[in-house]
């Protein structure tokens, strides 16, 4: 059997002295999508956060079959993990265009000569930003503000990409247009780890998911189990309108 891309045992992480993340475990194999669901305050901004380095984390995170646990944000990055955060995060004042070129930090650092072939990739997936490539980020739609987060973290041509929250505030057909990317992607060999409120879209596009909860895992297993698992479907495929209650796995 082969080692997977990503391994996280007993992860702990929080902010000071509150802990956040209690115990996670979950891995993703090469290739695959993985996915995290749960409701908000649950954690996951936070376990994305812990695996760059954003945030000090205890436990362990083997990547590509070794320990990253100590290593810093930009060693990570090196290392070929990019992040998409919820916020986007991009320089709205700089063109279309340039944010990409930022993206590439990582292949010039590489010394990879041709880390310009990079931006046909992702206006071919993302023919939008190519027609708007000199326009100011800041200036764009809320659905091309995500694409050009999304383009610019795969400028860097990341092995592990991982996104917070990509179809918030965005209208149903732009959510299926970054969806239709993300399962693209894995035709391209990136292991994609996606967080997500929107459940349905996320099980659908995934091979595997955790329901996270209260800073635990709750449920895991094939994403296409998960969405017809009774409690998923109850919490959050819209079967029920009770408050969520805290997922258990079986005994």
């Amino acid at each position: 059997m082969s080692t997977p891309l990503l391994q996280v045992k007993n992860l702990h992480a929080g902010y000071g002295k509150a802990e956040v993340l209690r115990g996670i475990a979950l891995q993703a194999e090469a290739g695959s999508i993985i996915t995290v669901i749960g409701p908000n305050g649950a954690g996951k901004s936070t376990l994305l956060n812990a695996l760059m380095g954003v945030l000090p984390a205890t436990g362990s995170i083997e990547y590509a079959g070794r320990s990253i646990i100590g290593l810093p944000l930009e060693e990570r990055v090196m290392l070929g993990i990019a992040l998409v955060p919820e916020k986007r995060e991009l320089f709205g004042s700089m063109s279309v265009e340039d944010n990409l070129v930022l993206g590439a930090f990582r292949q010039v650092r590489l010394r990879n000569k041709a880390w310009r072939d990079q931006m046909e990739v992702v206006f071919e997936l993302f023919p939008r930003l190519k027609e708007r490539r000199a326009q100011e980020a800041g200036t764009l739609s809320g659905g091309e503000r995500q694409m050009l987060a999304l383009g610019r973290a795969l400028m860097s041509r990341p092995t592990l990409l991982m996104l917070d929250e990509p179809s918030l505030g965005l209208a149903p057909l732009i959510v299926r247009e970054i969806f239709r990317t993300i399962e693209a992607l894995r035709q391209t060999g990136v292991t994609t780890l996606l967080v997500e409120q929107n459940a349905r879209a996320a099980l659908e596009a995934a091979d595997h998911g955790y329901v996270l909860e209260m800073g635990e895992i709750g449920l895991s297993g094939l994403a296409a189990d998960l969405a017809k698992d009774p409690r998923v479907v109850d919490t959050y495929l819209g079967a029920s309108r009770k408050p969520a209650a805290a997922l258990k796995p079986d005994a």
